[in-house]
């Protein structure tokens, strides 16, 4: 064991007299070298740690011949240069220990502590995963690995040090691992550095991972870039200095460093756009770091002075930063000789963050695991995991795990900002927009997903981005009802159209409960205040309801009948000396001759009643049709065609809520009807069955094709808006005099 001595505290003990051995305490004094942003108890603590681990592993030997301590060592050291806490750490330098050493987790929560033990059991349990790249099992290998990393962002990260390590060694591996370890790399832990937005440790995998999965192209490519290095080294001595004397002349201090596409990224560039090596023109670039957020426009503006922009090749990520909290301004700009150079421009707060990603909160995480900071970089933690599917060949099975094992119950989509929000599983576009804000979802007029316009039930999936659009004048529509899932949207749209039918039931229940007084032989409702104050506050305390306006919408909606209710108010009208007008009952309560049947006088249609109204969908009237009223429980006012079969049903069970409505001499809107037409199949035939529609001053609302596969003649349904019957005359003939038309005809039930 390599004891104190390592430190200088104590004799060397006789291990260390073996270089190798004192190669390993040499690493770990490195190591120490780095914690100086740790106090003393926490560096202590990872001291101890050390000593248990190099015990652990004492006699263990890496392929190289180095004692295996000196692997924990290297991925510490890795995990300080991104400022991970002690925890972390101690559970770095003793990540091998249960796996390979015999230790119990028991063991270390005993001597470090739960966190740390919980740390090491993760990594450990990561360490057990067999990833294979075949289709069917590289999602359940996402999901254990997810599952991991979702109790602690920390565990990944000590992951991702231990992979970057083993790449770096891989030379000493055999060969026949080369394949498996480089293609999971590329494949999995590049990809999750790259959305943590540790780019510096992304771009290196990806061109260790590219070395021993394609050793031949890797050495030609980087040849074929030592060459085109030195070629251009003039270049760009020559566009540094330009560069640096533009911002020193414009009095900016900045910090230029010289940027080069990694030989993974040329790779795939000359891949995917097949082309050559001297194609590829974007090899080289500069990084401007500015002291603030505003100089990276002023720069960007010298830059642009200094040299032309290359059009569509500007990116502001500084306004709209990426997911993973990636900040900069891209540009690239013609250089001399007509080279193309792009340019970066960030502060050193956004440089930090470019290199380091989520680890570069780590200097500012507060000590208690339910600071601000902590609650932030959880949330940035999740955007990054779903946003690690949509770059996924397998992402749908994948989900699929992720929904089920991971978030049984939720649905994650963005904003257009990228700012996460939980749904329900099955949660529809009207669901996120109520998430959004009522407001929002009470105006919401349509939506796109993913930048498609889509229908509002549309159930959102994953990684959706949902852009909701509202207009002043829209309101909730009740069939919204069917189809949200949240109890938020829920409640918003039945308080919505509570308060607006309450109006339109208002309205309506006067005037029917006018009409039912009528038939009682009183010409006008009376009012609320003086005289007949107290017939009212009577009526109230007979039906039971709080208010007038109440009692008027309750008959509106149905919930009371309102012959019932003008029954009463008469008697009690006439306990006040109004008497019925004999002439008045005769002509309103015995209607049609029909001398026993009690009329509750007639409602006048016109189209514009709102919600305390709706026309059956069964029949789907239309001016002109003779129509009956049904005071449905709750629903306000229906209208069925009087030759309806559901109509007729509702009569026989339930005729005591039927009343005699009509139309008016003039409607004020257009009615839904449904209209079958019977065409030859041929090219263009619903095209020339649309125009005749149109032709007629019709819109067409809903076309059903039907299941079945087209047939010789085939029944096309048309839903179409028409004033009247008369109009509906007009587009049967035109239909009829349309070529392939063989026969055109209203649906009836």
């Amino acid at each position: 064991m390599i004891s104190e001595a390592a430190t200088g505290t104590l004799p060397p003990s006789p291990e260390q007299a073996h270089p190798a051995a004192s190669a390993a305490a040499a690493s770990f004094a490195a190591l120490l070298g780095k914690l100086d942003y740790l106090g003393p108890a926490d560096i202590e603590s990872i001291r101890q740690a050390y000593r248990f681990a190099d015990e652990a592993h004492l006699g263990q030997l890496r392929k190289n011949g180095d004692p295996y301590i000196t692997h924990p060592i290297a991925v510490a050291a890795q995990c300080a240069e991104w400022k991970l806490d002690a925890q972390a750490l101690m559970a770095a330098l003793m990540h091998d220990a249960i796996e390979d050493c015999g230790v119990t987790k028991e063991d270390l929560v005993e001597r470090f502590g739960a966190p740390v033990a919980e740390l090491v059991d993760g990594l450990t349990k990561l360490e057990k995963l067999e990833f294979d790249t075949r289709e069917q099992n590289q999602a359940e290998s996402f999901r254990k690995m997810l599952l991991a990393m979702a109790k602690d962002v920390r565990v990944i990260l000590i992951k991702l040090a231990d992979r970057t390590h083993n790449m770096r060694t891989m030379g000493d591996m055999p060969r026949s691992k080369w394949q498996r370890i480089s293609s999971e790399t590329l494949e999995i832990y590049a990809p999750i550095a790259h959305r943590l937005g540790l780019n510096f440790t992304y771009r290196e995998l990806q061109d260790l991972a590219f070395r021993f999965l394609h050793p031949w192209r890797y050495e030609v490519l980087s040849k074929a870039l030592n060459k085109s290095r030195n070629r251009r080294r003039d270049l760009i001595a020559r566009v540094q200095r330009e560069v640096e004397a533009g911002f020193v002349g414009h009095g900016l201090n900045v910090r230029i460093m010289g940027r080069e596409k990694t030989l993974y990224s040329v790779y795939r560039k000359m891949d995917t756009k097949h082309l050559s090596f001297s194609q590829v023109t974007d090899i080289y670039g500069f990084r401007i770091v500015v002291p603030e957020l505003t100089d990276c426009y002023t720069g960007l503006g010298v830059l642009h002075q200094m040299y032309k922009p290359l059009p569509g090749k500007f990116r502001d990520y500084v306004a709209i930063p990426k997911v993973n909290g990636y900040q900069s301004l891209h540009t690239t700009l013609v250089g001399p000789f007509g080279t193309n150079i792009e340019f970066q421009l960030r502060t050193h707060a956004m440089d930090v963050v470019a290199e380091s990603g989520v680890a570069a909160h780590w200097l500012y995480k507060a000590s208690e695991p339910s600071s601000d900071m902590s609650q932030r970089l959880g949330t940035q933690w999740l955007q990054s995991l779903l946003d690690i599917q949509q770059e996924t060949h397998d992402a749908a099975e994948f989900w699929d795990h992720i929904k089920i094992d991971l978030f049984p119950d939720a649905v994650y989509v963005f904003t257009p900002k990228s700012k996460i929000m939980a749904l329900p599983r099955g949660a529809t576009v009207m669901d996120f927009a109520y998430a959004i804000h009522s407001d929002v979802g009470n105006h919401t007029v349509s939506a796109r997903i993913n930048g498609e316009q889509r229908p509002l039930r549309t159930e959102l999936a994953n990684g959706d981005v949902v852009e909701i659009v509202t207009a002043d004048k829209a309101e909730p529509n009740p069939s919204w009802l069917s189809f949200v899932k949240t109890g938020r949207a829920r409640s918003k749209i039945r308080h919505h159209l509570k308060t607006v039918a309450q109006e339109k039931s208002h309205e309506l229940g006067e005037r029917m409960l006018s009409q039912a007084l009528r038939s009682e032989g009183i010409a006008t409702l009376p009012s609320e205040e003086g005289t007949y104050q107290g017939t009212w506050e009577k009526l109230l305390r007979f039906t039971g309801s709080k208010s007038r306006t109440e009692l008027l919408a309750d008959i509106g909606m149905g919930k009371r009948i309102a012959s019932m209710v003008g029954k009463k108010l008469a008697v009690l009208l006439a306990e006040t000396g109004l008497k019925p007008d004999a002439l008045l009952i005769s002509t309103e309560r015995y209607a049609s001759g029909q001398e026993e049947s009690v009329s509750q006088g007639v409602v006048t249609l016109d189209g514009s009643e709102g919600l305390s109204v709706q026309y059956a969908p069964c029949c789907k009237p239309i001016p002109g049709d003779r129509i009956v009223g049904y005071l449905g429980r709750g629903e306000g006012l229906v209208v069925h065609a009087d030759d309806c079969p559901t109509g007729k049903r509702l009569l026989l069970r339930d005729g005591e809520r039927f009343l005699e409505v009509e139309w008016a001499d003039e409607p004020v809107r257009s009615f839904d009807t449904t209209v079958v037409v019977t065409v030859t199949n041929g090219k263009g035939v619903l095209a020339r069955v649309a125009s005749s529609i149109a032709a007629a001053e019709a819109d067409i609302t809903h076309v059903d094709m039907g299941d079945e596969p087209a047939q010789t003649a085939t029944d096309i349904r048309f839903s179409v808006a028409v004033r009247d019957r008369q109009h509906l005359a007009e587009v049967l003939r035109s239909l009829k005099r349309t070529t392939s038309v063989l026969k055109a005809q209203r649906y009836k039930p």
